[in-house]
C-alpha cells in the first residue's frame, strides 16, 4: 500500500487549496446571507458564479471513475485528499460538481444506465446544469432494513406505475433537481426479500409526485438542497427507466452505497480539520482565569486526541479507498463499513470540542459549527446507521476469525 499522492494528485491539490483560499473561505458570508434571506430556496448565486471558474480550473467531476464520459475522473485514493479539502465548507462541493446525492447517482446512473439514460441525465448532471435526489428512506418502515420498503413499482404494459412515499429526500428541494433514483418493490412475492426490489428513474415533474415538506435538521433547513417527504401516487413512467433490471435492486444499491459512503467519511475528515483549526485558534485568542484557554490541560488534551482521531481516521479511509480500487467495492466492504462508523463519530466529537472552546458562540450560528455538527450526526444515519454497520463487521469478523481458527485446529490434527 502507497498512500503517497501522485504528481498529478499533488497538482490538482496545490490548485484546489488556492481555488479554496481565492474564491469559497471569501464567498462563506455571502451563501449563508442567501440561504437565510426569503429567496433561499432559490439556487445559490455564489455557486453558479464559481462553477464556470471551477470547471476552467481543471477541478470538475473528478469524483468519477473509470467513465469514458469523463477522462479527468480520479480512482478513490487519488480522489480522497481532494473530497477532504472540498469537505471544509459544506457547500463547496458543489462548486466542483462533486456533491452527494448526484455523485452517487451520476455513479448508478454511469455504471447501470443505458445510453438512453446517460444521454438525458448522466449528460446534463455531469454539466451541472440539473440535480438528482435518491428516493429509498420511508416514513412508515425501518429503512435500515431496505428490504422493509414498500413502495410499489408494478408493470403495466410499457409503463411502470409507482405508489409509495419516501422521505429524507436529499437535493429534491432544489428547483434544479430533475430526476429521482427511486427504490421500490416490483416483485413483493419473490421467495427472495432481496430480489423483490428494483430501481428506477423518475423525472421530479412527472404527474402524481407531489413534495408533501421539507424535514429540518436540528431547525436547519438545508435550502435549497433540503430533506424532502415526497408523495408518488399512480407516478407513471416508460418501462425502460428501470436500470439493470426488475430485481436488482439491492446490487445497484451496493454499487452506489460504496463510493457514496466513502465519499461522506472524506469530507467528514475536512469538517473535522477546519473545527481543531477553529478550536486552536479559539484557544489561543481567550483568556480564562488568568490564562489562555490552550494552556487549561483538558484543552491541550482535547486538540491532541482531535489530531490522534483525524489521522487515524484519514488512514483508515486510504486504506478503504485503496481497497475499494484494487479489489472492488464488494470485497472492501468490511473496509466501508468501518470508516462509515468510525468518520461520523469522530467528526461529532472534534466538532463537540470546538464547540465547547467556543463557549456559547459554539452553538450559535456565527462559527459554523452548530451547522457542522448537525451535519456530521445525520450521517450517523445516513448510507446506513452505526448499528446495520456494526453488525456488518462482526458477522465478518466472526466469520473470518472461525475460519482462521478452524485452519489452525487442522494443521494442529
Amino acid at each position: 500500500m502507497d498512500f503517497e499522492y501522485s504528481p498529478r494528485v499533488q497538482d490538482l491539490r496545490k490548485r484546489l487549496i488556492a481555488f479554496m483560499d481565492e474564491h469559497i473561505y471569501p464567498n462563506e458570508a455571502k451563501y449563508y446571507a442567501h440561504v437565510r434571506s426569503d429567496k433561499r430556496w432559490e439556487p445559490v448565486p455564489i455557486i453558479e458564479e464559481l462553477k464556470p471558474k471551477a470547471r476552467a480550473a481543471g477541478l470538475w467531476n473528478l469524483f468519477l471513475p473509470h467513465s469514458k464520459r469523463v477522462p479527468e475522473g480520479l480512482s478513490n485514493l487519488e480522489y480522497a485528499p481532494l473530497c477532504e479539502i472540498m469537505g471544509r465548507v459544506t457547500w463547496a462541493p458543489e462548486v466542483f460538481n462533486c456533491s452527494a446525492p448526484d455523485t452517487g447517482n451520476m455513479e448508478t446512473i454511469e455504471r447501470y444506465g443505458t445510453e438512453e439514460h446517460k444521454r438525458q441525465w448522466l449528460d446534463p448532471l455531469l454539466r451541472g446544469e440539473i440535480r438528482s435526489a435518491f428516493l429509498m428512506t420511508e416514513p412508515a418502515v425501518a429503512s435500515s432494513d431496505a428490504t422493509n420498503i414498500q413502495c410499489r413499482i408494478k408493470r403495466e404494459g410499457d409503463n411502470y406505475v409507482i405508489n409509495g412515499t419516501k422521505w429524507w429526500s436529499s437535493g429534491a428541494g432544489d428547483p434544479r433537481c430533475k430526476v429521482y433514483i427511486v427504490m421500490g418493490k416490483t416483485d413483493p412475492d419473490n421467495a427472495s426479500r432481496h430480489s423483490q426490489q428494483s430501481m428506477i428513474l423518475v423525472p421530479a415533474n412527472t404527474p402524481g409526485v407531489k413534495i408533501l415538506r421539507y424535514l429540518p435538521v436540528f431547525g436547519y433547513d438545508d435550502a435549497p438542497h433540503g430533506h424532502m417527504e415526497i408523495e408518488l401516487k399512480d407516478v407513471k413512467v416508460p418501462a425502460s427507466n428501470i436500470l439493470l433490471g426488475e430485481g436488482r435492486g439491492f446490487e445497484i444499491a451496493q454499487g452506489r452505497l460504496g463510493p457514496g459512503r466513502i465519499h461522506h467519511c472524506m469530507r467528514l475528515i475536512g469538517q473535522a480539520e477546519r473545527a481543531l483549526e477553529k478550536m486552536c485558534k479559539r484557544a489561543t485568542a481567550r483568556v480564562a482565569f488568568g490564562r489562555t484557554v490552550a494552556e487549561q490541560g483538558v484543552t491541550r488534551e482535547r486538540i491532541a486526541e482531535s489530531r490522534i482521531m483525524i489521522d487515524s481516521t484519514r488512514f483508515m479511509v486510504l486504506h478503504a479507498a485503496w481497497k475499494m480500487d484494487v479489489a472492488g467495492n464488494k470485497v472492501a466492504k468490511q473496509e466501508i463499513a468501518m470508516i462509515k462508523v468510525l468518520a461520523p463519530t469522530m467528526a461529532c466529537q472534534v466538532i463537540d470540542w470546538a464547540m465547547q472552546v467556543h463557549g456559547g458562540g459554539g452553538v450559535s450560528d456565527d462559527y459554523g459549527l452548530a451547522n457542522a455538527y448537525a451535519h456530521a450526526r445525520t450521517l450517523r444515519f445516513a448510507d446506513g446507521p452505526d448499528e446495520v454497520h456494526r453488525n456488518a463487521i462482526a458477522k465478518q469478523e466472526i466469520a473470518n476469525q472461525t475460519s482462521v481458527a478452524e485452519a489452525l485446529a487442522g494443521k494442529k490434527h
